[in-house]
This record gives C-alpha cells, sequence and structure tokens, in this order.
C-alpha cells in the first residue's frame, strides 16, 4: 500500500515579485472531514475545495489572525462553513453532508449543482482589530474556484487566479484533494499577463496533476515556470477544532438558570455535538448541576 503523502502549503512569489502564489496538497485534510461527517461525493468535493482555499488565504494572515468562509448557495447541500489560521489550522461543516447532487454533463461531480448558482459568498477575518473585516460577494457559478476568483477581484481588488479540486473514489473516500492561488501584484505588463493567463487556459484539471503525482510547488512551476519561481516557506496542513468540554461548558451555562434547570428536570443530561468536528459531550445530571451554579446570578456584594 502506497504511503499516504502529508499536507502541505507552500508560498511563495515569480517574475520579480509582480505574482505572489501559493499552493496546497490537503488530501489527508478533506477525507478526515468526509470521515467526521459522512459526507457524500459532492458535499465532500465542495467542502474539500473551500477547506482547500481556506487553507491559503489563511497562509496570507499573520501571527493569531484567522478568518471565516461562508458560503450560502441555494443548493442542496446548504451552506458551508470553515476556519482557517495562519498556523494551517483547519477545520469546516456542510449543513446537509447527505444531499447527494448527481454527475453534470461532463460526468464530473455536479458542485455546481451541489451548492447552488445563486447566493453569497461570505468572508470574515479577525484581524485583531476593533471590529473584524467582512467582504462579500454573489455567487457566480456554484464552482467555487471562479466564485474565489471573483470574491479576491471584487472585495480585496487583487486580481487571482484560483485552482481547486477534489478528486472522489466510488467508495466515496477522497484520494486526490488540493490548489493554488495566483495573485497579480502592481507592475505586470500586458504581455505578462497574457502569458499568464495562457497557462492557466492549458492548464490540467488540478487531481489530475496531483493523482500523476505532482506536488504543490510542481503546480505553480506549471503556472508561472519553474525558472522564475521562488518559493520562501513550506507548512504542514492540520485538522484541528477549538471545541472542549470547557467551552462547551460555557456555552451552556450561557443558556441561562431557567433552561438549565428545564433541562435537568425534563432529560437528566445534555448531549452537545460540536459542528465542525462531530465530537459528542454528554454532560449528566451532577455535572449540569454544577454548570447550574454557575448559571445562577450572584449576589451583589
Amino acid at each position: 500500500m502506497e504511503e499516504q503523502l502529508k499536507d502541505v502549503l507552500v508560498r511563495g512569489t515569480a517574475w520579480n515579485g509582480k505574482i505572489r502564489v501559493f499552493a496546497a496538497r490537503t488530501t489527508n485534510l478533506v477525507e478526515e472531514h468526509r470521515q467526521r461527517h459522512d459526507t457524500f461525493p459532492t458535499a465532500s468535493a465542495a467542502l474539500g475545495r473551500t477547506l482547500t482555499v481556506a487553507a491559503m488565504m489563511g497562509a496570507m494572515l499573520k501571527g493569531q489572525e484567522k478568518l471565516t468562509i461562508q458560503v450560502k448557495g441555494d443548493g442542496p447541500i446548504g451552506s458551508i462553513f470553515v476556519d482557517a489560521n495562519s498556523y494551517g489550522e483547519v477545520r469546516g461543516y456542510v449543513d446537509h453532508p447527505q444531499a447527494h447532487h448527481g454527475s453534470n454533463q461532463k460526468g464530473k461531480l455536479d458542485v455546481a449543482g451541489a451548492v447552488g448558482t445563486s447566493g453569497y459568498l461570505y468572508v470574515t477575518k479577525d484581524l485583531g482589530m476593533k471590529e473584524p473585516y467582512r467582504g462579500s460577494v454573489p455567487i457566480i457559478s456554484g464552482e467555487l474556484g471562479e466564485d474565489f476568483t471573483y470574491y479576491f477581484a471584487v472585495s480585496e481588488q487583487t486580481p487571482s487566479a484560483v485552482g481547486v479540486g477534489v478528486l472522489v473514489e466510488p467508495d466515496n473516500s477522497v484520494t486526490h484533494a488540493g490548489g493554488f492561488i495566483v495573485q497579480l501584484m502592481p507592475g505586470l505588463t500586458d504581455e505578462e499577463i497574457t502569458r499568464l493567463e495562457q497557462a492557466i487556459a492549458k492548464l490540467p484539471h488540478v487531481t489530475a496533476l496531483l493523482e500523476q503525482g505532482e506536488t504543490p510547488e510542481g503546480l505553480l512551476g506549471l503556472v508561472v515556470g519553474n525558472e522564475d519561481l521562488v518559493i520562501h516557506d513550506t507548512m504542514d496542513l492540520i485538522f484541528k477544532c477549538q471545541c472542549s468540554e470547557e467551552k462547551v461548558g460555557n456555552t451552556l451555562i450561557s443558556l441561562g438558570q431557567r433552561e438549565l434547570e428545564q433541562i435537568i428536570q425534563e432529560d437528566g443530561q445534555a448531549e452537545v455535538v460540536c459542528h465542525f468536528c462531530n465530537e459528542k459531550y454528554t454532560y449528566k445530571r451532577p455535572q449540569l448541576e454544577l454548570l447550574l451554579e454557575q448559571a445562577k446570578p450572584k449576589p451583589i456584594q
């Protein structure tokens, strides 16, 4: 059995700094989400493409900064939610993981049909300021690569090319996932822009290249030319959820005294499932009674 390659992201520049480039292999990340949420193929592909873009957008952040992406289309899978940060930690979920959508006319997974072709793509960035940055654009295709390309152009005023793909096997497992983002900086000539557009137009599908054993660096080399590519750093990508027993307990406390008393009286226990990782937290009566004490209003001293 061939050893599974680890998920990595590379970041660099090309053409004397006139292009910023990012590429990622996210196969394990997407497969772990498929297993945790039992996603069906089109949901796996839609969530996987969003996870891949989020990982690369996370690499554009610094330090404690983080971002949340919501793709809210009118398709059967509902909304996609993904969180990412600058450390390569990513997590996500989809409203209806088992909504199935048939293949499109090309015989490929119909991601646009699953996501929907009407709705909005939202990006919220916590940059450590008083107010988070929020950007949104209408969904223009539902295929997601084009939608994120449109987001960068309109919301961040950065002309970009986004390519993402997820290959799902007949047994539902994810065997390849990854993508790239190429961003144009000021100073490019019309000839250079045309050269870049032609290279991207000729590029085989991302998953076909990954299936052939292409690395993230190799993906970028095909777009901008190996001789002009400078890789600045590489980082591992991992699934990481921020949930914990303490955080879930605080959420229960925030329900208030009356609601907790009702749960204890009617059910005798509470079960909370994290949307992002599907981890179950069960609180028996003694634990709930402790939380109830914390939820009671404190007497004024």
